[in-house]
């Protein structure tokens, strides 16, 4: 069942995101003839009265199909709502909606956990969480860390709690460059004694690659004061999770070759979501909105066959005074579907390779 309430999940924020599409285009008169759940072949399919909605064999997304190059759309190629003969702002409109879209949903997603849910209540207890390690050649890694580790002192000198432990080891970790610490780490019923060395980086600024979390636990949840706190409470953590998502996209881009081992696909996507919902239903709030706020950040990106990168055409555009020949877009946008695809389809089966139930297979 966790299995399932995962993959509906995903599914969701997929008909969230090509839904933001539909209605940018529905709304301002523009003629859509596809709306479809994934790609390739086709599953199942409704003819509506304008749009053709489906679902397809291939489970990496979805698009909406828009007329204008339909051979068998019988639309006068002249006619004034087909998306290609709108003004830039009402395609740029239409092709960002899904970004906003996906935003907004996660968003309200955070505020309906705390209507239904309650506002969550914190005990910070002794230590410093580590969230997560960002790399496996990141000193903290070489060290032996592990994400969900909590780090009790440095060099035997006890860290406290709170927000207050954190900066503490923090400023160790600074004035120590490239000169060993110790660690004292509890990992579940587990004390360990772990030597790391922050490593000095370009910047000047040593660090030991991971990101730290003051160590606190849920004790349980409060009804809201009110709408107000339940919508203010909703932008302090969607702009948290916002910024950590964003930071974790910068730091693909820049330490790529160290961080890419962590890219996942559907399959550890659901895995994760699956573990979620094992182990506390309610965190399945927290995984929707995060892979929401994921997928907006990866459809911005200007890359081809993304939202990203059909806004990157229309910035060239909107300098040039005229699009780029059909001919070059075509084959710059078909070239990026594949190799999405492609990359999507190697994550699918290493991460399908990697799960337990797999594995033991071959034992």
């Amino acid at each position: 069942m966790s299995v399932l309430a995962a993959i509906g999940v995903l599914a969701l924020l997929i008909v969230v995101h090509e839904l933001g599409h539909f209605l940018a285009a529905r709304l301002q008169g523009i003629h859509v003839n596809r709306f479809s759940l994934g790609f390739g072949p086709i599953l199942w399919k409704y003819q509506g009265r304008r749009t053709e909605y489906a679902v397809r064999a291939i489970p990496l997304g979805g698009f909406v199909g828009f007329p204008d190059d339909d051979p068998d759309s019988d639309i006068p190629p002249n006619d004034p709502d087909l998306l290609r003969n709108r003004p830039i702002l009402d395609r740029a409109i239409v092709i960002s909606a899904g970004v906003i879209a996906n935003l907004i949903f996660a968003y309200f997603v955070f505020a309906t956990q705390f209507v239904a849910v309650g506002i969550p209540q914190f005990s910070d207890q002794s230590g410093v969480l580590v969230a997560d390690v960002i790399s496996v050649e990141a000193p903290a890694a070489q060290a032996g860390l592990r994400a969900e580790d909590v780090i009790l002192a440095v060099n035997d000198q006890s860290l406290g709690d709170g927000n207050e432990a954190r900066i503490l080891l923090m400023q160790q970790i600074q004035e120590h460059a490239d000169q060993p610490i110790d660690l004292t780490v509890q990992r579940g019923e587990q004390q360990l004694d772990l030597t790391v060395t922050p490593r000095s980086e370009e910047d000047g600024i040593a660090r030991i690659g991971v990101q730290l979390l003051p160590n606190r636990r849920v004790t349980g949840y409060r009804p809201p004061s009110g709408v107000v706190e339940v919508l203010s409470e909703a932008a302090r953590v969607f702009q948290n999770a916002f910024l950590a998502v964003a930071q974790g996209f910068i730091s693909l881009v820049t330490n790529f070759s160290s961080v890419a081992s962590q890219v996942g696909g559907p399959v550890k996507i659901v895995e994760q979501g699956a573990s979620f919902a094992a182990s506390d239903a309610t965190r399945l709030f927290d995984f929707a909105a995060l892979i929401s706020i994921n997928l907006a950040i990866i459809n911005i990106l200007p890359l081809p066959a993304l939202d990203g990168g059909q806004l990157a055409f229309l910035l060239i555009e909107a300098l040039r005074g005229k699009p780029l020949p059909n001919r070059i877009q075509e084959n710059v946008m078909q070239t990026g579907l594949m190799l999405l695809l492609g990359l999507g389809i190697f994550l699918i089966v290493r991460d399908t390779t990697q799960l337990e139930v797999f594995q033991n297979l071959f034992q």
